[in-house]
């Protein structure tokens, strides 16, 4: 029977024990799988790479016949083999009937691992080798593990920061960790060893101003704020932001929402709540409570509709869709519609006056409102 195991798992297994034989590196987060392929080279082949007993192949350029040879051939100067294939979802119906006999029959100096994004479970293929395999499980981290990856990572690179700089980098790059990687990596190299990275150096280097945060974008749209959310849309705009990833980190915080409005009515605690959202715990319901269930329906398609346009025919004024999305979203707000003011009486008309010029003598009337 095949265990399942996280990519932290698998790291921590791996330097108390030798290598197994298979393994499925399975998940849609790239980074991550990517970390378990090179635990499980460095495990097999040590810290040079050898390379001699080393063979990577791709489903949709390999036979399975090609794969299987490689299985079977014998290390070089070495007691161990590896042979990596990766996206393993797009070898052929076949292929995967030829590499039955590995999976089944294994040879005990071959390290054999699949990598793929997602498998087909209807194969018989993908069901023999999660029968056999140890699973490595690299899906995308939850919110709630964000934080402790962030902190991890960085060691990995040679930073450390201040909480205030986890929550901003984890905002800034959104859901991808190999964005994530690369702001920790600049970071390493900008801040001297002999202190933190602080929420400053985060912006900084990421050219987005302070007070330009998706998060104080989303509280502008609470307050119905209509000149701020233009002005931080344009603030990040300006700083080369694209504008699908500007729409994306809005849909990623919206999500938030909605997650942490559920888990208040649940019965969560503030406190968490007010983690999650970078708030003071005494206005989180407050502001929760301005994104009604109605708005944040209505938000989600907006999304879609703006997606859409800005891969679309719109591509051409991105700005124009997105500043239109924003002043929707102001609209309704807290799920109250904005009350149309009460005009004001209109002064009363005054004469016709000459005004006498020495280029020319016109006639004017003052505007109402003017």
């Amino acid at each position: 029977m095949a265990s399942m195991v996280s990519h932290t798992q698998l790291e921590a297994a791996l330097g108390q024990q030798a290598p197994g034989w298979l393994y499925l590196v399975v998940g849609e987060e790239d980074l991550l799988r990517d970390h378990a392929i090179a635990a499980l080279k460095q495990a097999v082949l040590g810290n040079g790479g050898d390379e001699f007993n080393y063979e990577l192949f791709y489903g949709d350029e390999a036979s399975g016949s090609d794969i299987r040879n490689s299985v079977a051939a014998v290390p070089v100067f070495s007691p161990r083999r590896l042979v990596v294939v990766k996206s393993a979802e797009k070898l052929t119906a076949r292929d995967g009937d030829q590499l039955l006999g590995c999976i089944q029959n294994p040879v005990e100096s071959t390290t054999l691992v699949f990598v793929s994004s997602k498998l087909d479970g209807r194969l018989k293929f993908s069901q023999a080798l999660t029968r056999a395999a140890t699973v490595v499980d690299c899906s995308p981290l939850r919110d709630a593990q964000l934080p402790s990856w962030i902190t991890q990572e960085a060691g990995r690179v040679g930073v450390r920061l201040e909480e205030p700089a986890v929550h901003i980098l984890r905002e800034v790059s959104g859901a991808s960790l190999y964005g994530l990687r690369r702001e920790l990596e600049k970071l390493a190299s900008y801040v001297p060893s002999d202190r933190s990275a602080t929420a400053a150096d985060v912006y900084l280097l990421r050219g987005v101003d302070p007070g330009a945060s998706v998060f104080d974008l989303a509280q502008a749209i609470a307050e119905g704020s209509r000149g701020r959310v233009l002005s931080i849309l344009a603030r990040n705009l300006e700083a080369g932001e694209a504008p699908l990833r500007i729409l994306g980190s809005l849909a990623w915080q919206y999500r938030r929402l909605w997650k942490v409005k559920d888990l208040l009515a649940k019965g969560g605690r503030e406190g968490e709540a007010a983690r999650s959202l970078r708030m003071d715990p005494r206005k989180v319901r407050p502001f929760l409570e301005r994104f009604s269930e109605a708005h944040l329906r209505n938000a989600l398609r907006l999304f879609l509709d703006t997606d859409a346009k800005l891969k679309g025919g719109s591509a051409s004024r991105p700005r124009m869709v997105l500043e239109g999305l924003l002043l929707k979203l102001c609209e309704e707000t807290a799920g109250k519609q904005t009350k149309p003011t009460a005009l004001s009486p209109a002064p009363p008309k005054r004469p016709l006056t000459r005004v006498v010029s020495n280029v020319r003598t016109i006639k004017s009337r003052n505007r109402t409102g003017r």
